[in-house]
């Protein structure tokens, strides 16, 4: 049983920058991709980046490509989510996620991912 941490999350000004941290519990031979979902408040959670676990594919999407960068440690066990240029619609919960191994399910689709955090905030103001 994989079981993943969150941190780094907290209020900053518009334009400011947060990195957010996701720790495995123990080392996951069987974790093939991992990512990231945001849920704002009153809205459903969405995708926000993805990183393959051996590969280092990264994919984002439209809304914070260029602004944030997905990337992990193997030997930490650790996936990062760089945010810079923090925009006040970027305020959400943050959730990291992990596969189970490969599936045909999309990158994108939260159904994938059989691991979760416990989500933390991230307040971005005006």
């Amino acid at each position: 049983q994989v079981q993943l941490v969150e941190s780094g999350g907290g209020s900053v000004q518009d334009g400011g920058s947060l990195r957010l941290s996701c720790a495995s519990s123990e080392r996951a031979f069987s974790i093939y991709r991992m990512a990231w979902f945001r849920q704002a408040p009153g809205k459903e959670r969405e995708f926000v980046a993805t990183i393959g676990w051996t590969s280092g594919y990264t994919y984002y999407t439209d809304s914070v490509e260029g602004r944030f960068t997905i990337s992990r440690d193997n030997v930490k066990n650790t996936m990062y989510l760089q945010m810079n240029s923090l925009k006040p619609e970027d305020t959400a919960v943050y959730f990291c996620a992990a596969d189970s191994g490969e599936s045909r399910i999309p990158n994108t689709d939260e159904r994938r991912y059989a691991y979760w955090g416990q989500g933390t905030q991230v307040t971005v103001s005006s």
